[in-house]
This record gives C-alpha cells, sequence and structure tokens, in this order.
C-alpha cells in the first residue's frame, strides 16, 4: 500500500538525544538508536475521516520522527491500516457501499490529510489485508510454541504463554477485565481458557470476507495484524511502538504478547502514547459523533499550519478538549510568525533555535517550543532586528523540527 508525498525537510544544527515518557515503566527513557531508528504508530481503521484524536496522535509521533533525524538518526517507520474489521465492514453495509472501496476512500482521504499537515510518511505503510501472509506465519509459529487453541472456527491466543503480560500496560487484571469488553474484546466468550485471551484469526461468517489459511478461511484478529507487520518490518525490540492512550490496552498489551512469545525477546524498548482529544466535553470518538475532521477544515480553506499549531500547542501525553477558538488562535499566532519572519531581520534566533530542538528532544515539549518561537516573533514585531539573517535560519528549524511551513 502506497503512503503519502514527503515534504522536504531542511536540516538543522544537531539536537540532544531524544527522551520520552515510556508507558510500561512510567519513566523517562534516552532513546539511543542502535543504527536507525526503529518507530511502529499503529494506523487507522478507514470508515470514516480523519478527526482530530487521530490528528494529534499522528502529529505527535511525527515530532519524534523529526526529533530522531535532527538528533542526526535516520529513521525507519512503519504504519499500518486495518482496512478489514468489523467496524469497517458494519460501516460499509450501513451505507450500502462495498467495503473495499469504503476502506480506499477513507484511506485517500486520510493521505491527503497527513500532506497538509506535514506529517512525514512511513517507509512502509502496510494494510490488514496485504500482512495475511504474515499474519498466518506468525500464527503458525505460536502454535508450534502451544499458545495458540481452537474455539469452533476461531483461533486464540493463550496470554499465559506469556510471562510478561501486563508489563506494557502496568493494569490489574481487574482492569484489563473492565476494559476489555469496551475495547473489542470478548471476556464472556464460552469455550475461551482465559477471559482475557486474544482472537487471532476469525473463522470465515457468513457475508464476510475471508481469505484461504492452513486453518480454515478467514481474516485475522486486530492485534495479530500490527505485531506481524512490525516483526516483518522493524524485527523484536524496536526502539518505540507508538499510538493513542486508548491503544495501551488490549491493543499494545497483546502486539506485545504475540511477539514477545514468537521471538523470544521484547516487543519495543519503549512505548509511547498520546492523549485523547475531546470536544463538546466528552473524548472524540466515531461512536459518539463529536468530531471534528481534518478534511472538512481543509475544503473549508482554514490554513493546515494552524491546525497543526493547535495540536502543537498542547503537550501530546495531556488530555485535551478541542475548540474553535483554539483554532482562531493559531490562525493569528501562524500570522503573526508569517510577519515576523517576513521582515528578514528580526531578535537573536541562537537561543531559539536551541531552545526548540531542546525541547523536542525533552519529551516532545512541543508547547515550550512554541512558547519561545511566540517570544520571538512578538520582539522581532516591537522593533528588536538585532539579527539580520532571523528569517532565514528560523524558518527551516520551524520547518524541520516542528513541521510548521511558514
Amino acid at each position: 500500500m502506497r503512503a503519502w508525498s514527503a515534504p522536504d525537510v531542511p536540516t538543522t544544527p544537531v539536537a540532544p538525544a531524544v527522551s520520552l515518557h515510556d508507558t510500561a515503566t512510567a519513566g523517562r527513557v534516552e532513546l539511543v538508536p542502535d543504527g536507525p531508528a526503529r518507530l511502529y504508530v499503529c494506523g487507522i481503521t478507514p470508515y470514516d475521516a480523519t478527526h482530530m484524536g487521530h490528528a494529534s496522535t499522528y502529529v505527535a509521533f511525527d515530532l519524534l520522527n523529526r526529533a530522531w533525524r535532527s538528533a542526526g538518526h535516520a529513521v525507519t517507520y512503519v504504519q499500518n491500516v486495518t482496512d478489514v474489521d468489523d467496524p469497517l465492514l458494519e460501516r460499509a453495509d450501513r451505507d450500502d457501499i462495498e467495503w473495499t472501496a469504503l476502506a480506499e476512500r477513507e484511506t485517500e482521504l486520510f493521505r491527503g490529510d497527513m500532506e497538509a499537515l506535514r506529517v512525514l510518511p512511513p517507509d512502509t505503510y502496510m494494510g490488514a489485508v496485504e500482512s495475511i501472509p504474515l499474519v498466518i506465519a506468525l500464527i503458525e509459529r505460536l502454535q508450534e510454541l502451544g499458545a495458540v487453541y481452537q474455539v469452533e472456527t476461531d483461533l486464540y491466543f493463550s496470554v499465559t504463554a506469556d510471562g510478561a503480560f501486563g508489563e506494557e500496560s502496568g493494569f490489574s487484571r481487574e482492569t484489563m477485565l473492565e476494559i476489555f469488553p469496551q475495547r473489542g474484546g470478548d471476556p464472556d466468550r464460552a469455550g475461551k481458557k482465559d477471559p482475557l485471551d486474544a482472537l487471532l484469526w476469525r473463522g470465515e461468517r457468513p457475508g464476510e470476507p475471508a481469505w484461504p489459511s492452513p486453518f480454515g478461511p478467514g481474516r485475522p484478529g486486530w492485534h495479530i495484524e500490527c505485531a506481524a507487520i512490525a516483526l516483518e518490518h522493524l524485527g523484536a525490540t524496536f526502539d518505540v511502538q507508538g499510538g493513542g492512550s486508548d491503544l495501551v490496552f488490549p491493543h499494545h498489551e497483546m502486539c506485545a504478547s504475540h511477539v514477545q512469545v514468537a521471538a523470544a525477546a521484547p516487543f519495543a524498548k519503549a512505548y509511547g502514547h498520546a492523549g485523547m482529544v475531546a470536544y463538546d466535553g466528552e473524548k472524540m470518538s466515531k461512536s459518539k459523533g463529536n468530531l471534528v475532521f481534518v478534511s472538512r477544515l481543509r475544503a473549508a480553506d482554514v490554513d493546515p499550519m494552524a491546525v497543526r499549531l493547535t495540536l502543537l500547542r498542547h503537550h501530546y501525553r495531556s488530555d485535551w478538549e478541542w475548540t474553535d477558538a483554539e483554532l482562531v488562535r493559531s490562525l493569528e499566532q501562524v500570522d503573526i510568525w508569517r510577519r515576523a519572519l517576513a521582515l528578514g531581520a528580526g531578535a537573536p534566533t541562537a537561543p531559539v533555535v536551541t531552545g526548540v530542538l531542546d525541547a523536542l528532544a525533552d519529551d516532545l515539549d512541543a508547547p515550550r517550543a512554541v512558547a519561545l518561537v511566540d517570544a520571538w516573533a512578538e520582539a522581532t514585531l516591537a522593533g528588536d532586528t538585532t539579527d539580520g539573517d532571523a528569517a532565514a535560519v528560523l524558518a527551516p528549524v520551524l520547518d524541520a523540527a516542528l513541521g510548521v511551513l511558514v
């Protein structure tokens, strides 16, 4: 599956080593890759357009991608598309559209949104359908290790096969059992050995798409898809598994367990999670319908850099609420930055460049970086033009480090 077009990224002065909050240890870890930095971020299920919750997550890990590059590392970035799953099939049935057409339409819309927001594309962008051979191979490996059992035509993963199960989320069993059914799990299914065991292969159901396999026709479970793609393209113990905080459990916990059993090695060195974006007082979600879509703002000729700047003003790990006032503020902010840069000369840039790169290396602290640029722009527009090369120095750093093209 093709990704989207990559923007040109200017070079920056060498930035510090990147540190990130790791969900598994609940502490800060320094990310010093051995070779290219390896990043996996869970992608969309393409049954609707990109909303601000999605955009916030992908911009967050775009900052990590950029911070690594600023620190002098090559980056290998992998992302999936869950282009066959229950929500997609249900939406296609509701709207009387072929599920493949719906998936392609919404994936294409997502590509356009990511391009507009200047998110660097993944090196590997793989759909669930095209990952099926990888999924089958991984399930067969888990079968060899005795970690798989059958319930009717479905295959399940035994979480007890992984001695480290639960270490990624840190959740108690009680908490897991409470969350699991809310996020696609089926703890009450008869025949399961443990309520938390995860579906690996869903046997064919009438009217649903299915693919041949040694286990009978069917399709992959959700967690095994990402596990197989990550293991194939990044190997075990890659640098960072990223996604929204709603993926901590069960998705990332199960992905980790699948690979840790199959490869006898940790899934990732660190787990990064972005906070949730609310609208009208509740977490933005398709089920609630309280969505602000990137594509609709683009269609209304809203500057995508103002959308990105709105996201950057909030620390990636924080939960926050999108409002129209936030967007208006960002439109004004982008205008101020552009007017200051248009002068050519400006306030001293050396401390701003250093401060921006330091902030992003420090757990992707974009709000601190944005505040430094705000202060520079205000000083410049107030008449401080002591740095004759200010715009030529600062604009490329804003582009490369923050992804804001001004």
